[in-house]
């Protein structure tokens, strides 16, 4: 007979809000209509894969490309197709991986960093768009409220919470 799961208490209806919200906003920032926007200011021809992949690696340049698979939730088959066209394009190398020599890592060229770049300002341009209606105050209140609850997020909590109910997103 094996334990049953821990109780996990019902979610506040701030908690409920806060996630259908999430949803919303999760759901609107990946839209195709979005990603035109965003690559069109940016003078960025990248699809929506190509985008999030050196957005991925910017942060956390060079990887694996297991890693970078595990970091983007696809198959390693879709990250070595993806990146085959990204440094046939010029915006990836590979390079040799200092802790095994017979691996590769993957690292941005000078023209992938500046599609980073330009891609990160046009997200904040349009980002400044959308809540120009909002006052300083409330802004930084949002950046801090939203850049906390993304390190709660990515923080071995979430990790550790996340086995107690794993048919939810968080």
């Amino acid at each position: 007979m094996s334990p049953s799961p821990p109780a996990v208490p019902p979610a506040s209806p701030a908690a409920v809000e806060i996630e259908r919200s999430l949803t919303r906003v999760a759901y609107l920032s990946v839209r195709a209509r979005q990603h035109d926007r965003l690559v069109a200011m940016a003078g960025v021809p990248l699809d929506r894969a190509a985008v999030a992949m050196l957005r991925r690696i910017a942060e956390h340049d060079p990887l694996r490309p297991g890693e970078l698979a595990q970091a983007l939730a696809v198959q390693a088959s879709h990250v070595t197709r993806q990146v085959q066209r990204l440094q046939q394009a010029g915006y990836v190398t590979r390079v040799p991986d200092p802790e095994d020599p017979r691996a590769r890592r993957i690292r941005l060229t000078p023209l992938g960093e500046d599609a980073v770049a330009r891609l990160g300002e046009a997200g904040a341009r349009g980002m400044q768009l959308v809540l120009a209606d909002w006052t300083p105050a409330e802004l930084r209140l949002l950046a801090r409220l939203v850049c906390r609850m993304a390190d709660v997020l990515l923080s071995e909590k979430a990790d550790s919470t996340a086995s107690l109910d794993e048919g939810r997103g968080f």
